[in-house]
């Protein structure tokens, strides 16, 4: 295949250096990357690789982004294009009409300085809902700077490589991958004997027993939280991560996040850390974008980090 080149118009305001930092988190994530310039990742398409690139050639108050894609087979381009964009418009929010957010954090004295400091910063999600899934067990009772050490492992491991040049970057693997694996093997890589069997079960589910998670998308929060809840692994916060980050719903705000409780007090001034109860009747006056907030707080935080 030939390098494709398309360009696409995000709903403004649109910054792509802020979103991308927020679906990438940290400065050493291999999977989503960002090179100052341009937000790379490798997708699995049809057992092969893509290279996707994203660079932002305009304004954010009048965006355009455009895309490159790179790869090996002989997929007919508006394929890969349908696919690819279909990708980003997920990832990277470009599509989400944000207006009565920024309307209400006008009115708000915390979260005016936010929206105006990271205005063009869009809500992103895990292109599927099993890597939102493996995020959160990867995540959960451990440090987001550990989290994301271990799901380089975990993809270096078992993603699809795509070698250009000297360096080998790999795809997030995909329940196909990780299906066969045994618990003890992803035990290896750091993750705990629980972690191992809830990232194994899931991709037996997925790929053996014809467990639909696309489900989720059609159903009320409510339902779709209680599926969640269901599932080895799951617990409230992950529960709440993937309604946020896999689903989209930014009406979720993860409560037991304990870098969201911190950022919270910071915002507000607190004396103390709220616990869950608090949070929540914290941001239930940001409905319907407590979610949001949350990725603004994230923001904030990796700014203070000096990442910014």
């Amino acid at each position: 295949m030939k390098t494709l080149n398309f360009s696409l118009k995000p709903l403004a305001p649109f910054r792509l250096d802020l979103t991308a930092w927020v679906l990438r988190r940290r400065h050493d994530n291999r999977i989503d990357r960002w090179d100052g310039e341009r937000y790379a990742r490798i997708l699995p398409y049809k057992n092969r690789p893509l290279s996707v690139t994203v660079s932002q050639g305009a304004a954010i108050a009048r965006p355009l982004i455009h895309v490159s894609v790179s790869g090996k087979g002989n997929a007919p381009e508006s394929e890969i294009r349908t696919y690819v964009t279909s990708f980003i418009e997920k990832a990277l929010g470009i599509r989400l009409d944000l207006t009565g957010f920024y309307a209400m954090a006008a009115q708000d004295k915390y979260l005016r300085p936010l929206a105006e400091r990271f205005r063009g910063v869009k809500p992103p999600c895990f292109p599927t809902l099993f890597e939102a899934l493996v995020n959160a067990f990867a995540c959960q009772q451990l440090t987001l700077t550990l989290g994301i050490i271990l799901l380089n492992r975990l993809t270096r491991q078992y993603g699809l490589p795509f070698i250009e040049g000297n360096e080998t970057s790999y795809a997030f693997p995909r329940p196909e991958d990780l299906c066969r694996a045994k618990p003890e093997e992803i035990r290896s890589l750091g993750y705990s004997t629980q972690k191992g069997r809830a990232i194994v079960e899931l991709s037996r589910q997925l790929v053996d027993e014809g467990l639909n998670l696309n489900d989720l998308e059609t159903m009320e929060d409510g339902r779709a939280h209680e599926y969640l809840m269901r599932l080895r692994g799951v617990g409230r916060w992950s529960a709440e991560y993937v309604m946020l980050r896999g689903l989209g719903r930014i009406r979720y705000f993860p409560g037991d996040d304990v870098g969201a409780q911190r950022n919270i007090r910071e915002l507000l001034g607190l004396r103390e850390k709220p616990d869950y109860g608090r949070i929540k009747k914290i941001t239930g006056r940001w409905d319907p974008y407590p979610g949001f907030v949350y990725f603004h707080l994230l923001l904030a935080d990796l700014e203070r980090r000096g990442f910014l």
